[in-house]
């Protein structure tokens, strides 16, 4: 099992410096990937999710400057709130500056009062989401490239640069839709939610999709200072069993110190090689 970690991308921890920090710890302690989160703005009132939160693309660009052959991941990025177009060059151009290191987590989001404020219709996401996973991927493959669809339509447009490799898209969710989107259009399924809720959905997926580069991978909410060691070692063995290939671990930690001890213990406890232990 491979794993990743999470950047402190927002609430008391967050900073450019912290980012950049965390990012450096992560490859050296040998993670496969860092992870940021995407939220463009929430209701005042809400309570989840964090209203700071930097924007996921400019933070994986700064850890991508930071580093050198650590992955970078979007836990997950929020498609239908974003042009494909502009986003299919974004994400072209960090994965070049960043020497192919990219894997889309890609979600149709949630939050209604986001979409209401960014005028997106929310009845409309899975589909929105949908086309905008078949944009991206003309828009990657194809020079000049046309496009036919619902919402976004063009022809004999060229679109530069190309990224030099198929970036993987992973499709982020656990409802019906998501799941059909995972098997149709993804290269992997980022998950989140308890272990028992997966399960089910990891075998639908993996009788769907038995190729060995179709990666099983779930968003996990473990501090290496917080959660009980034996909560962690049970977890890590469950998801094993499950047929998971990649945890992404999420720490909950409020300044630099602490977040990077509680990362230290979760490589030591994943038995990571660069860890101390």
């Amino acid at each position: 099992m491979r794993f990743g970690v999470h950047l402190p991308q927002s609430g008391r921890a967050a900073s450019a410096a912290n980012i950049a920090a965390c990012a450096r710890q992560a490859e050296e302690l040998g993670f496969a990937d860092v992870w940021v989160s995407d939220h463009v703005l929430v209701p005042s009132a809400a309570p989840y999710p964090p209203a700071f939160i930097f924007d996921p693309l400019v933070s994986l660009t700064w850890a991508a400057a930071a580093t050198s052959t650590v992955g970078l991941g979007t836990s997950v990025l929020l498609l239908p709130l974003r042009s494909p177009v502009v986003l299919a060059k974004q994400l072209a151009t960090l994965d070049l500056f960043a020497g192919e290191r990219l894997t889309l987590g890609a979600g149709s989001g949630w939050l209604r009062g986001e979409f209401e404020a960014l005028g997106v219709s929310m009845a409309q996401r899975h589909a929105l989401t949908d086309e905008c996973i078949d944009v991206l991927r003309a828009c990657w493959t194809s020079r000049p490239v046309s496009v036919d669809g619902p919402t976004y339509s063009f022809d004999d447009m060229v679109i530069l640069p190309l990224p030099k490799r198929p970036i993987p898209v992973w499709v982020g969710g656990t409802g019906p839709k998501a799941v059909a989107r995972a098997i149709g259009r993804g290269d992997g399924w980022h998950g989140i939610g308890a272990l028992e809720e997966l399960t089910g959905i990891a075998r639908t997926l993996r009788d769907a999709r038995s190729e060995p580069e179709f990666t099983l991978s779930s968003r996990v909410d473990w501090d290496g200072l917080r959660t009980p060691e034996d909560e962690i070692r049970a977890g890590l063995a469950g998801y094993a069993e499950a047929g998971f290939d990649h945890l992404v671990i999420s720490p909950s930690q409020s300044d630099l110190d602490s977040w990077q001890r509680s990362v230290q213990r979760l490589a030591e406890l994943c038995g990571l090689t660069g860890s101390s232990s």
